[in-house]
């Protein structure tokens, strides 16, 4: 939390030091709008309207002074921090050719703190390992934004390539894709987060380019990558499945019915493409989903 502190006036570090909530993961930074902290789904509204000159003041320590040399971050929607910390910006942007080439007038700032959550995904992975071949299923993990579907994908391609001798199963090569670096959160090329000693890493690339490059390249056993959702992403896991590639996925979905009505997912699901789902819910708890033998609905079972 020091780290993004840094980052503020002396008058709003101090008010979110004194904070009533346990675990910090949003702080949110309106122009002329109190200052808002969120824990999971409780808010805290402080006493502090940040003008528009305080708003620009902590985008110009987040840049170094150099929002300039920070352009293309900006104009992606997000600034990457050290230690894996991400900053959402809002504004007038500027459009030239479809292409977002600048943001003028910074209205919002969010950010968000990254918290590698150790061993979160324990209950989940004999559900997904296949220790007869040393595998894994393809595995589809689904929730609505903010209940830390990210957080328990980057646990399980941790373990699976650092490899699990209590559950006897040897590290296996992953290939993270991560377009928007929420994953591995990469700063000047160094991964913040801890993905596992066989794991490799290329950001800033759309999912379905990143993973046939991977596949070409660095031949992974595992390929990882959040928040599929369009035609060309199927088209790459098809091409990943048929050239003997697991994978692991993130998707935004509350429950199994809005799977099978998004045409993109259920197309995966429909061909087998998918072999597990794990659903997390309100409360993140996390649920396994599967299709019995000879039936066509799904069944749900907690995990933890």
């Amino acid at each position: 939390m020091e780290e993004i502190l840094n980052f503020f006036p002396e008058l709003l570090k101090e008010k979110i030091r004194k904070s009533k909530l346990a675990l910090i993961e949003e702080i949110r930074v309106r122009t002329n709008k109190p200052v808002i902290l969120k824990n999971n789904q409780i808010e805290e509204i402080l006493d502090y309207l940040a003008p528009s000159d305080v708003v620009l003041e902590i985008l110009q320590r987040i840049c170094d002074n150099s929002i300039y040399s920070f352009q293309n971050q900006i104009c992606e929607g997000f600034l990457t921090l050290k230690g894996g910390h991400r900053v959402g910006i809002t504004g007038s942007a500027v459009i030239k050719d479809g292409k977002v080439i600048n943001v003028n007038y910074i209205s919002s700032l969010n950010f968000r703190i990254a918290r590698q959550v150790f061993n979160c995904a324990n209950n989940s992975l004999p559900f997904i390992l296949n220790n007869y071949t040393n595998q894994i299923y393809n595995t589809l993990i689904i929730s609505a934004p903010g209940r830390g579907k990210t957080t328990l994908l980057r646990e399980i391609v941790r373990k699976i390539s650092n490899g699990m001798p209590e559950m006897n199963f040897n590290g296996l090569t992953c290939g993270v894709v991560d377009e928007r670096g929420e994953i591995s959160a990469m700063y000047k090329g160094v991964p913040q987060n801890d993905l596992g000693i066989r794991t490799d890493v290329i950001d800033n690339i759309p999912k379905a380019i990143g993973m046939k490059m991977l596949i070409r390249s660095m031949s992974p056993k595992v390929i990882v990558a959040d928040e599929i959702g369009n035609n060309e992403d199927i088209k790459a896991i098809e091409y990943a499945v048929t050239s003997g590639v697991k994978g692991i996925f993130t998707a935004h979905a509350t429950n199994m019915q809005e799977v099978k009505e998004n045409p993109v997912l259920n197309e995966l699901i429909l061909t087998n493409k998918i072999e597990r789902v794990l659903s997390i819910d309100k409360n993140r708890n996390i649920h396994l989903i599967y299709k019995k033998e000879n039936k066509s609905d799904y069944e749900e079972v907690k995990i933890c």
